[in-house]
């Protein structure tokens, strides 16, 4: 009866994201930008030992720390405030339906959204490199494979906090001046904080013994790091090519699969204090 109820809120709110455009939104950047990326990467294939796909692929990570995360918090950021606005919220808690099973059928639906815009744009991506290359463009499929689920997990996180950011601000506006402020803090700022801290250090402890830690603290470094130390291509037209040689690879992948979780519980938690 549990996963009845959560399915069914989330057909009701895919239906509200296909309604509200979301998923057209979500398919356009991601095909867009993917394109776009596909085409610039293209030329750079001869000059690296690696296969056209693969090369892509270190394009495409780069994009799915900054646009994954952003389309996340854009879907999610109204999915408690918005309720709260419209007055609908009493309306749904006095079905049997907790509110457990109430975000999770949202978290369902948008993670959908997500994974499609996703997996669009990427199949695009590969579709090109497998039209230019042929057969060799095979050698890269892991790495896509590694980018898409692992870019699916980067948006549940991200999707969870921008429930969190709903629930706290209670008002559609104030969820979305919180969803952008968290994504320029996350996604930016902390990795400028990080560049001025190892600068400021000169090689010193945060250098050598705290900044592995931040890297991996981070879920979109993680995400990127995790897909840096696992690819060759990535490291070879990556800047952050040697924090990934120096992180054990379980590390990031440990940190992109417990920030879902975790950021679930934190939605959770706020919602819990959100009176109809």
């Amino acid at each position: 009866m549990m996963f009845a109820r959560i399915l069914s809120t989330a057909r009701i709110e895919f239906a509200i994201a296909l309604r509200n455009r979301w998923v057209a939104v979500g398919v356009v950047l991601m095909v867009l930008f993917s394109l776009v990326l596909s085409l610039a990467g293209a030329g750079s294939a001869g000059s690296l030992a690696a296969d056209p796909l693969s090369v892509t692929v270190a394009s495409l990570t780069s994009l799915s720390v900054y646009l994954v995360p952003l389309i996340a918090l854009l879907i999610s950021f109204d999915a408690i405030a918005g309720e709260v606005e419209r007055g609908t919220l009493p309306l749904h808690l006095t079905y049997p339906l907790s509110r457990s099973e109430m975000l999770l059928g949202k978290l369902a639906a948008q993670l959908a959204v997500v994974a499609i815009a996703v997996g669009a744009g990427y199949g695009l991506a590969a579709g090109y490199a497998f039209l230019t290359a042929g057969g060799d463009a095979f050698a890269g499929l892991p790495a896509l494979w590694r980018l898409i689920w692992s870019s699916t997990l980067l948006g549940a996180g991200f999707l969870s906090l921008g429930h969190m950011m709903s629930a706290l601000a209670r008002r559609p506006s104030g969820a979305a001046a919180l969803a952008i402020g968290l994504w320029l803090i996350m996604i930016v700022l902390y990795d400028l904080g990080l560049l001025a801290a190892i600068v400021a250090d000169d090689g010193g402890v945060f250098t050598t013994d705290i900044f592995p830690w931040a890297l991996i603290l981070n879920p979109a470094d993680a995400f990127r790091i995790y897909n840096l130390a696992a690819s060759d291509a990535v490291s070879a037209v990556s800047g952050l090519a040697g924090a990934a040689s120096s992180i054990a690879i379980w590390k990031p992948l440990a940190s992109l699969l417990l920030w879902p979780v975790l950021a679930a519980f934190a939605a959770r938690f706020a919602f819990g204090r959100v009176t109809p």
